[in-house]
């Protein structure tokens, strides 16, 4: 029943992505600590699959994981000292900075303290507040299935609405861009295809599966993991990689939401690691601090294993076919079946559960994926770190 061809053969199914089932359950042992090189964010596994997927010499990838984990932290600070001026945030990856936008009227004393952070600072006309209330009088719309999404862009300074390319003409999707322009300033843009969930049919590999659907792990928490709403409903039983029984899921929101979690027992338990595949060491967690719109982050899944890109927009409504799904993160990283639910991670820092996307890994793509914190916030849980 058990297998171990993984790394840490002792640290059973729960980490990631359904990845870490395929270690059995029994304890780690004293010489399977993690290496020095598993405890750096920019460890050589890491670099390699900046340089693949962000076109990044091995020297610029660890100049801009530094560069962002500085924007990290500073990102909150940034927000409560511009106040009500605040106009959003985005990481710069020509400049390796965080630029905050704030309105006209922000006083120069706050303009002053935020360069001295040494963040970038831009004037723009709508402040944070007023985008936002904007997207929420479009979120009350409905929505046809030829409009993708809908996000604040900080940088443009704008709603962004996005239409799928060869819908633009229909009646019904003129309709609703003419009725969101009305609710704010908006600007359209078209995206290749519409987005889909990553959930699939049973299949071999690391997976969890909930009847005849597989699905990844996310990350996990004192009591359990965190995965996505979609794959499975509240009472549903979890099945490892070898049809044992993991766990149940306790809490599921889908759509709306798309986010879940699953509660652990029958000799499984949790470990703060996210599965590298072969492709990076496996990442230990260490938290959860917020990326920037345009920093990098890194997907693990149990169909496409470890792929990485950018952070290209927040707070954005998804439209899936099922309904759509409110407050989720957009990323240039590829995923397929099976990835649902798996694991975003910026460096050492967990950010959200696979959610859906459009595209694949051979031809490329974008994929959301729903804040972690929202998670944990939502069902009162606690990130296992290491």
């Amino acid at each position: 029943m058990r297998r171990s061809r993984l790394k840490y053969a002792g640290l059973a199914a729960l980490l990631v992505l359904g990845g870490w089932t395929a270690g059995g359950t029994g304890q780690a042992s004293a010489d399977e600590s993690p290496t020095a090189a598993d405890t750096e964010p920019a460890s050589p596994g890491l670099l390699q699959a900046m340089q693949r997927d962000l076109g990044l010499s091995k020297e610029r990838a660890e100049a801009r994981l530094a560069a962002e984990r500085t924007a990290i932290d500073l990102a909150p600070k940034a927000r409560r000292a511009a106040g009500s001026a605040y106009g959003g945030a985005w990481f710069d990856a020509a400049s390796e900075r965080l630029t905050v936008a704030v309105t006209s009227d922000a006083p120069s004393t706050t303009v002053r303290e935020l360069r001295s952070t040494g963040a970038s600072v831009r004037t723009v006309a709508h402040s944070a507040r007023e985008l936002d209330a904007a997207k929420a009088r479009i979120d009350r719309l409905p929505a046809p299935s030829g409009v993708s999404s809908w996000h604040v862009d900080p940088a443009a300074n704008t709603v962004v609405v996005n239409v799928v390319r060869d819908k633009r003409a229909d009646n019904d999707v003129r309709r609703f861009v003419s009725r969101a322009r009305a609710a704010g300033p908006v600007t359209v843009e078209t995206v290749a295809a519409a987005p889909r969930t990553f959930a699939a049919g049973t299949v071999g590999g690391d997976p969890y599966y909930t009847g005849n659907v597989r699905c990844s792990i996310g990350f996990s928490v004192h009591g359990g993991f965190i995965t996505a709403g979609h794959c499975g409903q509240s009472g549903a039983s979890v099945r490892g990689w070898d049809g044992t029984h993991i766990g149940t899921f306790q809490g599921s929101s889908f759509p709306g939401n798309d986010y879940a979690w699953v509660s652990v027992g029958s000799g499984w338990w949790t470990v703060p690691v996210v599965l590298g595949w072969g492709t990076v060491p496996d990442r230990l967690v260490r938290g959860s601090g917020e990326a920037p719109v345009g920093a990098s982050v890194c997907r693990s899944g149990s169909t496409t294993h470890w792929h990485c890109g950018t952070v290209l927009a927040k707070n954005e409504t998804v439209n899936y076919s099922q309904g759509a799904v409110h407050q989720m993160t957009k990323t240039s990283v590829c995923a397929e079946g099976g990835d649902s639910g798996g694991s975003f991670i910026s460096g050492d820092q967990a950010q959200g559960v696979t959610s859906g996307g459009w595209g694949n890994c051979s031809g490329g793509g974008e994929t959301w994926f729903q804040p972690v914190n929202e998670i944990l916030g939502r069902y009162g849980l606690r990130l296992h770190t290491a």
